[in-house]
């Protein structure tokens, strides 16, 4: 049996630190955003074709090992086919039908047997015990709850949309930016999304909020690690500071390629740049949600 931790939820939420952290962890495989795997580190089409380990993916020991597993000589046959069939079936759209595959209602799609072949790679080439999967789609977490041969841990991490939204505000290397109406309807879905995962597996669900991440890390990391089934201690002392090492990350955020020391901390900066308009926008459009998930309608900034 292999075990999952997928981490879902909408972007820009601190997952890619959450879980580079929890892949400092013995037994621990943090394999970034998987999904891209065959769109970026495969087939090169996007502008994130990085391993974590600063190689390209087609070069990473790891991941040339993985991708010999399942493809051989034809990685690029396997990645198309692969993409299709996400497109086809791991979309948010998708969580429903997914959630009644995993519920034995019907067979499960052929996507959900691509993943299980990655994962089964994954832990084959690695050692891993627990592969850590901070993909963000609820459809594949909905589909892993009933996947055969795949013991799933789903992580739905939450972050105040208007910070989420302030953050969609700036381009990164890798992605354009996307306005707050834009930005604030995908927090929403895939939060919606989630939440209907965790209806569905309470035993397999947590949720985590950014802030509260931030605030407390390493009471935080305990709490995720015993969900996961990780044992030892979190790897963030009491003053919030972590070391850490090499990562094999597919895609992400760029923080994933560092290194060394690095400090937890809520970055509530958006407080004070956030345009009036576009924080009167995100709130409107996130206000059935704000008080479920503990968020007030006016943010205040918590220091200078």
């Amino acid at each position: 049996m292999i075990r999952v931790l997928y981490v879902t939820g909408w972007c820009r939420s601190g997952t890619t630190l959450l879980g580079n952290l929890l892949g400092e962890v013995d037994g621990a495989l943090h394999t970034g955003e998987l999904r891209y795997l065959w769109t970026n580190g495969v087939l090169g089409r996007g502008t994130n074709t990085q391993c974590g380990c600063g190689r390209d993916v087609d070069a990473c020991p790891l991941w040339t090992g993985v991708l010999d597993r399942l493809a051989g000589d034809e990685p690029a046959p396997h990645a198309e086919r692969a993409v299709r069939r996400q497109q086809a079936a791991l979309r948010t759209r998708h969580t429903g039908r997914r959630l009644a595959e995993a519920r034995g209602a019907a067979a499960p799609h052929p996507a959900v047997g691509d993943l299980v072949r990655l994962y089964g790679a994954i832990a084959e080439e690695s050692g891993a015990r627990l592969i850590i999967d901070t993909g963000k789609f609820p459809a594949e977490a909905a589909a892993l709850c009933g996947a055969p041969g795949i013991d799933a841990r789903i992580l739905h991490v939450v972050r105040d949309p208007r910070a989420t939204a302030e953050s969609w505000r700036r381009a990164k290397r890798y992605i354009p930016p996307m306005g707050p109406v834009r930005s604030t309807g995908y927090w929403v879905g895939f939060n919606l999304a989630s939440e209907r995962v965790g209806r569905a597996f309470p035993s397999r669900y947590q949720r985590l909020r950014y802030e509260d991440f931030a605030a407390r890390p390493r009471d935080e990391l305990r709490r995720v690690m015993e969900r996961a089934g990780l044992d030892g201690d979190p790897p963030v002392g009491a003053d919030g500071v972590a070391d850490l090492g090499v990562n094999h990350t597919v895609t992400g955020n760029p923080d994933r390629l560092h290194r060394g020391p690095v400090r937890v901390r809520a970055d509530d900066a958006w407080v004070r740049t956030q345009p009036r308009r576009d924080r009167a926008l995100a709130t409107v459009i996130a206000a059935p949600l704000l008080a479920r998930y503990g968020y007030p309608l006016t943010p205040a900034p918590h220091g200078p």
